[in-house]
């Protein structure tokens, strides 16, 4: 059985990046949404959102201008299980 996806995660665009860089999801029904950076050693670098999202578009900018240069992953969790991580490199 082909179950529907309820959420679209957007690449981050530009990526590469200097100093930000944008991604936008769709969510087709309310859900908690957690979107956190962290980097290369798995520290947490900044949490772009936490907490209860209604359906539609959203989209979010991390500006990393105090990150120092390298790769990053940023990690989004819709509802319990829905885990999507994206590679994304800073370039100073």
């Amino acid at each position: 059985i082909n179950m529907p996806s309820t959420f679209k995660i957007n690449n981050a665009y530009p990526n590469p990046f200097n100093p930000s860089t944008s991604f936008s999801i769709e969510l087709n029904s309310d859900e908690n949404v957690s979107i956190k950076v962290f980097n290369i050693k798995g520290h947490l670098v900044n949490v772009l959102s936490e907490g209860y999202m209604n359906a539609g578009e959203h989209t979010f900018v991390w500006n990393a201008g105090v990150a120092a240069t390298g790769l990053y992953f940023i990690n989004t969790q819709i509802g319990l299980s829905s885990i999507n991580t994206q590679k994304v490199m800073l370039i100073k």
